[in-house]
C-alpha cells in the first residue's frame, strides 16, 4: 500500500548534541512541536509522496546509496512522523478536526505566542516593549514623551518578524500610534504564512493580548465579507497561529489598551500581474479592497490601516544556494529600497510590479499585504515616510529584511 505523504513543512539543518540533524516544523502551526530526524531518516521522509510504498522507497535508496534499508526501519520513521502530525493521513485529519473545533468554540482568538515569543505577563511585556523605543536603533524616545503633530496618521507598515529581532523597527512605526491615538478601529492586513484557498481570510474572533482583548468590529467584518465572491471564512483556522496580526495586536494593546476595535484580514497569494487591466481574481481582489477603502473613507469613524509585513527572505534557509555576505546584503537593500520607492509614491501597482519584475526572487512575503494597504490608502494618505529599515539573520542561514513606514494625511 502507498504510504502517506509528507506534509508541506519547514526544513532546517541544525546541530543537536554535536550532531547534524534535520528539524521539521509545521508552518501552519497545527503541530506546535518540531521533530528532529537524522539525515538518513530525512532521506527516507523525502520519498513519502503519497504514491511510494515500502518497496519503492527501498529501491530508490539502494539505487542511490547502494544500501538496503530494512522495511521495519522505514515503517518506524513513517509511524514516528505520523504520530507527530507530519504526514497527510487520517490521523492528521483527526488532529485538524480537533484543532478547528477548539478554535471555533473559543470565545476569542488566544494570544498564541504569549509566553513563547514575548512575555505573557502584562507588566513584563510592557517593560519588554518599552526597551525597543529607547534602544539605540529605535526612535530613542518613549511613547509617553512624544508630542502631537499637525498631520493625521492614516496607516502604517510594521514588521511581523519576532520582537527580539525587529523590536526597534516596530518602535519606529508604533511611535506614531502614541503620537496620534485618536482612532475608532484598525484594519489590519497580515500575511498568511500558511497556504490559503482564497486571497483574503476573515475572522469574527476578537484577539486576546496580555493587555486585554482587542474586540473585532464584527459588523464591519461582515460588511467586508459581503464584498467577496468566495467564502472569506473558509480558511479561518489559519488565524489561530498566524503571528503577523498577533504582533500588531500586542503593540496596539500596549499603546491604546483594549478600547480600539480591530478588523483582522489575512492576505494569501495574489496573481503575478496586479495591473489595473488584469481581470479574473485580480479584479475580485480590487473589489474587496474598494470595500475596505469605503470603510476607511467613512467620516463618522476614524480608521487606521496597518500592514504587518516583512520584506526579503534570502539565503539557504529560504532555498537560495548562497552564503550571506556584505555584497548580498547590499543587493537586498538596494532592491528593497527600489520597491519602497513606489510605496513612497503611494503607487500599489508600481510596488507590486517592482517586486515581481524578477519573479519575486527575494521572496518578499509582505507583497500582498502592502499592496492591499496602498490600495486602501488611495485618497486617504498624502504622504508616506520610510521611518526605519533593517535586516536580521535567520538562525538557519539567511537574512530577513523589514521596514516601518507611516502614512499621513491632512487633518
Amino acid at each position: 500500500m502507498p504510504l502517506p505523504a509528507l506534509r508541506n513543512v519547514d526544513v532546517s539543518p541544525i546541530e543537536h548534541d554535536g550532531e547534524l540533524m534535520i528539524c521539521l516544523q509545521d508552518p501552519e502551526g497545527l503541530v506546535e512541536t518540531p521533530v528532529l530526524l537524522s539525515p538518513a531518516a530525512f532521506a527516507i521522509a523525502t520519498f513519502l509522496n503519497g504514491t511510494n510504498d515500502v518497496l519503492d522507497i527501498q529501491y530508490q535508496l539502494v539505487t542511490r546509496t547502494g544500501r538496503i534499508v530494512p522495511a521495519e526501519d522505514i515503517r518506524r520513521i513513517v509511524n514516528y512522523l505520523d504520530e507527530h502530525g507530519f504526514l497527510k493521513s487520517s490521523q492528521f485529519e483527526d488532529l485538524v478536526d480537533k484543532v478547528r473545533r477548539e478554535f471555533q468554540e473559543a470565545p476569542v482568538r488566544p494570544a498564541h505566542l504569549a509566553g513563547r515569543s514575548y512575555p505573557e505577563n502584562a507588566e513584563d511585556l510592557r517593560s519588554f516593549l518599552d526597551s525597543f523605543f529607547v534602544n539605540e536603533n529605535g526612535p530613542k524616545v518613549s511613547p509617553s514623551q512624544v508630542t502631537p503633530r499637525t498631520l493625521r496618521l492614516r496607516g502604517l507598515i510594521a514588521p511581523h518578524i519576532d520582537f527580539e529581532r525587529g523590536g526597534p523597527v516596530y518602535a519606529h512605526a508604533y511611535l506614531n500610534v502614541a503620537r496620534d491615538g485618536n482612532v475608532s478601529r484598525v484594519l489590519i492586513f497580515g500575511v498568511s504564512h500558511a497556504p490559503t484557498s482564497t486571497p483574503f481570510v476573515l475572522t469574527r474572533k476578537s484577539f486576546e493580548t496580555p493587555f486585554g482583548t482587542l474586540h473585532n468590529d464584527v459588523a464591519v467584518t461582515d460588511r467586508l465579507a459581503q464584498a467577496c465572491h468566495w467564502d472569506p471564512f473558509a480558511d479561518e483556522l489559519v488565524h489561530r497561529s498566524e503571528h503577523s496580526i498577533e504582533f500588531q495586536a500586542v503593540f496596539l494593546g500596549y499603546l491604546l489598551g483594549s478600547q480600539v476595535k480591530i478588523v483582522p484580514v489575512l492576505c494569501g497569494g495574489f496573481p503575478e500581474d496586479m495591473s489595473p487591466s488584469t481581470e479574473g481574481i485580480a479584479s475580485e481582489i480590487r473589489r474587496f479592497l474598494d470595500a475596505c477603502r469605503e470603510l476607511v473613507n467613512d467620516p463618522q469613524d476614524q480608521t487606521w490601516v496597518i500592514a504587518g509585513a516583512d520584506l526579503a527572505h534570502v539565503g539557504k534557509r529560504f532555498g537560495d544556494p548562497i552564503e550571506i555576505d556584505d555584497h548580498v546584503t547590499e543587493e537586498v537593500r538596494a532592491r528593497d529600497f527600489e520597491d519602497l520607492g513606489f510605496v513612497k509614491q503611494l503607487d500599489p501597482e508600481g510596488w507590486y510590479a517592482s517586486v515581481m519584475k524578477d519573479g519575486n526572487k527575494r521572496k518578499v512575503c509582505g507583497i500582498s499585504a502592502i499592496y492591499s494597504l496602498l490600495k486602501v490608502m488611495q485618497g486617504q494618505a498624502t504622504q508616506a515616510n520610510i521611518l526605519s529599515y533593517d535586516h536580521a539573520p535567520d538562525p538557519f542561514g539567511g537574512i530577513v529584511s523589514f521596514a516601518s513606514v507611516s502614512f499621513v494625511g491632512v487633518e
